[in-house]
């Protein structure tokens, strides 16, 4: 990409993010920041629970995140964060008005069987669903692409740097 731009790797829990992230970064040459790092306590704690956030918890978590990637206009980086909702989406746009999405998609039963393989990881399995059932896939108007999440991370990661490159041309 010409323009180092700071990408927004999104999509529900399970879709690879944090794996596909710091690949993208690398393949970029661009610092990744993990989005999960930008969490409250409270938040990490109400989700280890199986307790679903609502937006008066993700509020101060997506303004962290959007401050890191003003932080990062005209530079480059790629950060991870859900950005289920397209009014999550324009919140981070409302820091970072540059930031493009890479939405990870997937088939259900795939990224379910992903996320039952992860140790150690905060997100039970039983939040998937709320996690569909929030999901606003990125609009027409948003700068973004959609990339699928079947095959190797490596194999994924070559499929976002295409998009990617293909939204900037």
């Amino acid at each position: 990409m010409s323009t180092p731009h700071v990408v927004v790797v999104m999509g529900v829990a399970g879709t690879g993010k944090t794996t596909i992230g710091p690949l993208l970064a690398a393949e970029l040459g661009v610092p990744y920041a993990e989005g999960d790092d930008f969490h409250p306590a409270a938040n990490i704690a109400k989700m280890s629970a199986g307790t679903p956030l609502d937006d008066a918890d993700r509020w101060p978590w997506l303004d962290a995140i959007g401050q890191w990637a003003h932080g990062r206009a005209g530079l480059g980086g790629v950060v991870s964060s859900s950005a289920l909702k397209r009014v999550y989406r324009d919140r981070l746009r409302a820091e970072a008005p540059g930031a493009v999405f890479l939405h990870l998609t997937g088939d259900r039963a795939l990224i379910e069987e992903r996320m039952a393989e992860r140790k150690g990881h905060f997100m039970p399995t039983a939040l998937l669903d709320s996690q569909f059932a929030t999901l606003q896939p990125l609009q027409d108007d948003e700068a973004g692409v959609a990339v699928d999440v079947s095959g190797t991370p490596e194999e994924i990661t070559q499929r976002a740097v295409a998009a990617l490159r293909r939204l900037e041309a």
